[in-house]
């Protein structure tokens, strides 16, 4: 199983960005999947996670700037990013919990995308 994220970039003050992670592989069912962020010498922090029925938890942080979708016959989760600023700096991370061949749960992480926001 991999997840592949995409959509990051460099983007000024108030702009927008919708980053997107497909997961693919052997894949029988997906519960949650959400998307974390990291700046250097901090922890990873859940930006916002959905679950396999819609129901969303968003970081009080980017609650009303940010929102989570996910389309589940493409196993696709995106976070579309408005009015951003510069504190949303960081490398963006999708995970999701996934139960793959066997029929085993596991916690599977993309790549990290990095968001830019400048003046």
């Amino acid at each position: 199983v991999q997840l592949q994220a995409s959509g990051g970039g460099l983007v000024q003050i108030g702009g927008s960005l919708r980053l997107s992670c497909a997961a693919s592989g052997t894949i029988l069912s997906i519960k949650s999947m959400g998307w974390y962020r990291q700046v250097p010498g901090k922890a990873r922090e859940l930006v916002a996670s959905i679950t396999d029925n819609d129901i969303t938890n968003i970081d009080d942080s980017v609650k009303g700037r940010f929102a989570i979708t996910r389309d589940n016959a493409k196993n696709v989760v995106y976070l579309q990013m408005n009015g951003l600023r510069p504190e949303d700096t960081a490398v963006y991370y999708c995970n999701a919990n996934i139960m793959a061949a066997w029929r085993r749960w596991g916690d599977y992480w993309g790549q990290g995308t990095q968001v830019t926001v400048s003046s």
